[in-house]
């Protein structure tokens, strides 16, 4: 006879259950629908970081909806042995929106930590041409929690606890004379988020990524982007290197990709295509039947209802309404398109995220002086105006 009590409440089942790595959860979400979430209450959310910049078409959009149901009742898996129509699919879609074309090549696996964590093995194989032991990436970027992607991660607090780190990774500050000083024939590769969303939305320096490629390009470096939060639209354009008309030797993309299915993303491009060879990678899920069909439906979607487009256009609304709030505790708003980082004058971003959830709107602090705001890609006139309601209803009560 079971003895479970069937008044534990969930909070109570969570944590005498669910290991301890994150913060006990704000609510139990049970459904959503376009750009709202609703909990086990019925209490209702308007959704402005969408799972992290992860549920593209908001909740429950009829057409992932529909995609996901009909390949499971065709086939979900069959391992690596063996393709599937849905992977190839992709993989020539990602092939044309990259821009990497015919010479590109593409890795499939499970999300965005393990994207950065097979560039991590891509960027140890451009070996040629010099003694290239050393890999660059940022200070205070993110690019993932496993000992690969923490290593390229540019936080020492986040390292310290599982340190030593994979040796060979050397972070160094967002400025050109930084990227002058230190690119040179020792490195292999440079990897860089080209807005750094973890630590507050921040965008680089401009004429950043333009340096960044030119020097790479004259020292046989690869130019690794990890648009794992950036890419698939956010931004205003499919991926944030096209704004600065650049293209790199890779690309990691994760989040928006699946909307809300589990799927990560290797894209390399020319010459870099060659470096893998047959049993230096793998993933047992990656680039499964079931989640390359959703991805398929996301891009879809995407295009034919002309989303990036809407990213580039309701971004520019979100930073008026803010603007338009006249609060003294905003300083100012970062990121481009639906990437957005609400700057403020006082460390308050926790208290103002708590705020904003009394008042039914989701967004987070990923430091204490940022809101981030991350909304589906679908969003509009009257899911903006209704920001604008409960954000400043949430900014008064500070």
């Amino acid at each position: 006879m079971s003895t479970t009590k069937t008044t534990t409440s969930w909070q109570e089942r969570y944590a005498e259950s669910m290991m301890g790595t994150f913060a006990p959860p704000l609510a139990l979400i049970v459904r959503g629908e376009g750009c709202y979430a609703w909990d086990e209450e019925g209490t209702q959310y308007l959704d402005f970081l969408a799972g992290i910049a992860v549920n593209s078409l908001g909740h429950a959009h009829p057409d992932l909806v529909a995609a996901v149901t009909e390949q499971m009742q065709a086939v979900a898996h069959v391992s690596n042995y063996f393709a599937s129509a849905p992977q190839i699919e992709l993989a020539e879609k990602l092939q044309r929106l990259t821009g990497a074309g015919a010479e590109g090549r593409v890795y499939f696996c499970n999300s965005g930590t393990e994207a950065n964590e097979a560039a991590f093995k891509l960027a140890r194989l451009n070996v040629a041409g010099g003694n290239r032991t050393r890999i660059l990436a940022l200070n205070d970027s993110f690019h993932g929690r496993t000992m690969g992607a923490l290593a390229l991660t540019g936080k020492t607090a986040m390292q310290a606890p599982f340190a030593p780190m994979p040796s060979g990774v050397q972070h160094i500050e967002s400025t050109i004379e930084a990227l002058e000083a230190n690119i040179d024939a020792t490195v292999c590769a440079f990897i860089l988020e080209p807005i750094k969303g973890e630590a507050g939305v921040l965008t680089l320096p401009d004429g950043f990524l333009r340096r960044a490629r030119e020097l790479c390009t004259e020292h046989g470096v690869l130019l690794i982007l990890d648009e794992i939060q950036t890419g698939i639209a956010r931004t205003g354009a499919w991926f944030a290197y096209q704004l600065e008309g650049i293209q790199p030797d890779a690309l990691t993309l994760a989040k928006g990709l699946g909307g809300g299915l589990p799927i990560g993303a290797l894209v390399t491009f020319g010459a870099a295509s060659g470096l893998f060879q047959r049993g230096q990678h793998g993933s047992t899920f990656g680039g499964n039947p079931l989640v390359t069909a959703a991805a398929n439906a996301v891009l879809t979607v995407i295009e034919r209802d002309d989303l990036v487009q809407n990213a580039g256009r309701r971004g520019e609304q979100l930073r008026d309404i803010i603007t338009g709030l006249n609060s003294p505790l905003i300083s100012g708003v970062r990121g481009r398109g639906l990437l957005l980082g609400v700057a403020l004058n006082e460390p308050v971003a926790a208290e103002l995220a708590a705020a904003a959830l009394k008042a039914g709107l989701i967004v987070n602090a990923p430091n204490p002086s940022t809101i981030r705001l991350a909304p589906p890609l679908i969003v509009g006139d009257a899911e903006l105006a209704e920001f604008g309601r409960r954000f400043g209803q949430a900014l008064a009560t500070l």
